[in-house]
């Protein structure tokens, strides 16, 4: 019971240092050059991503990058890049906690990764319909994406993003090529916590 106590209060004490009123689940609004977004975070869940996340937002760290992935039908994809993919310098990853059982489903934001599963820095994608292969459980890795919040407002500007014109560039470290790059730059201009 004590050890509870100290747990309730040791994570009351990690979200008032962002901002956000113990008794309440972040939000935070990513403002884009298409339309703002509203995201409501879950702590309880996912508490180590939504920490990372918002670590990275309190650094101001999403200012002036893009989404530079975006698929129809599918998600899009952003936070780490800034305007000719020039790739920004992250925090060590983190542990994926796909085991909360959150699922991809449309609106839901995620954390992207590679193929090591515990490999998620600063990207997230938003998925603009049910992505079941996304979740651990259908996963062909049987690892998954960990979901971490919901659109609560703005799934009109994520549809607008997705629908944007894609082209394919060369990855300018390593000249791989990059699929389904806007075709110009879709920005985050900031994302910011908020009272709901």
């Amino acid at each position: 019971m004590k050890r509870l106590f100290l747990l309730t209060l040791a994570a009351s004490a990690m979200w008032a240092s962002h901002g956000v009123a113990a008794d309440k689940n972040p939000v935070v609004v990513m403002d884009t050059s298409m339309g703002k977004i509203k995201v409501e975070l879950y702590p309880d869940k996912a508490p180590i991503t939504v920490k990372n996340f918002l670590d990275y937002v309190d650094d101001k760290f999403y200012d002036g990058t893009t989404f530079h992935r975006v698929i129809p039908n599918f998600m899009i994809q952003g936070g780490g890049f800034k305007p000719g993919l020039a790739e920004k310098d992250t925090k060590k990853a983190i542990k994926n906690e796909s085991t909360n059982g959150l699922e991809n489903q449309r609106g839901t934001i995620a954390m992207a990764r590679t193929r090591v599963p515990d490999s998620a820095t600063a990207q997230f994608f938003i998925n603009v319909k049910y992505n079941d292969s996304l979740d651990r459980v259908r996963a062909r890795d049987r690892v998954g994406y960990c979901v971490f919040g919901k659109v609560i407002d703005g799934m009109d500007v994520v549809d607008k993003i997705v629908d944007v014109p894609t082209t394919t560039v060369p990855h300018p470290k390593t000249g791989d090529p990059m699929e389904n790059v806007p075709a110009q730059d879709v920005m985050i201009k900031s994302i910011r916590v908020v009272d709901k």
